[in-house]
């Protein structure tokens, strides 16, 4: 894949924390920041998951408990197989498991309805995936505006505001008009950082988020991700299989045939 054709140094932030917005904006730092009473964002207890049937059930997860705080990056490694996007889907409230309860913010969903599901993940989860997933056919704006629409919470001159910040922030506030398919791979990550930002929410779930990326363009777009997350007191859960980005984590959790090891 091509580099990034942005310059890593536009995306270092000035000393006072994140890059100016339009004039007259409030400062991403003050809009972004997730309201918090408990360190803990997200805790799991004896978490069990088993896919296929028969003679071909597999038992994916085995009793995985842990906790992620506000403010800090957790990786999760391990080879592949061992559950590792499995358990990230669990927490992300895509899947069920069979045994074991989940909290988010201090509420148990282990039993809640898909409707409070669905709601939990808009107003408390931001997904970053190793490919985009950006809508080609629509501007980075529009793109990161997607959450906020659905969420239905701000008005549609504040969706366009906290866009316009959001993509200030991730250095691409000069292409917020750009089309998914106008952007390098690199920028469009960084689009995806953006959208998965657009609710305050207080967990991000990042599965392989570098992955698709060279070297430089991984180590802009983890930078970003975690500068961002922890300036604004966000719990990162990143499964990664590159060992440099699993060693600049707060901490390092290994998998292993459905347990941390």
């Amino acid at each position: 894949m091509s580099a990034d054709e942005s310059s890593s140094s536009g995306l270092r932030p000035p000393a006072s924390g994140l890059p100016s917005p339009a004039s007259g904006l409030p400062s991403p730092a003050s809009v972004l920041r997730t309201p918090a009473s408990d360190t803990v964002a997200l805790r799991c207890a004896n978490i069990h998951r088993y896919l296929g049937t028969g003679e071909g059930r597999v038992h994916v997860l085995r009793g995985v408990s842990f906790e992620a705080h506000r403010g800090q990056v957790e990786a999760v490694v391990g080879p592949s197989g061992c559950g590792k996007s499995t358990l990230l889907y669990l927490l992300g409230l895509l899947d069920r498991q069979e045994e074991g309860d989940i909290w988010i913010n201090g509420r148990l969903m282990s039993n809640s309805s898909d409707a409070e599901r669905t709601a939990a993940r808009g107003a408390n989860i931001g997904f970053v995936f190793q490919f985009h997933f950006l809508m080609q056919e629509f501007t980075s704006l529009e793109n990161v505006m997607m959450p906020m629409r659905k969420l239905g919470r701000l008005a549609e001159s504040e969706m366009h505001d906290r866009a316009t910040q959001l993509l200030a922030a991730v250095g691409l506030g000069d292409k917020t008009h750009r089309l998914g398919s106008q952007l390098s791979g690199g920028e469009q990550q960084r689009v995806a950082i953006a959208r998965a930002l657009a609710n305050a929410p207080a967990i991000i779930l990042a599965d392989e988020p570098t992955g698709n990326l060279d070297q430089r363009n991984s180590g802009i777009v983890f930078d970003l991700l975690t500068r961002l997350a922890k300036e604004n007191g966000q719990a990162v859960i990143l499964v990664t299989h590159n060992p440099e980005i699993a060693n600049r984590c707060d901490a390092v959790r290994p998998m292993r045939d459905g347990v941390f090891v």
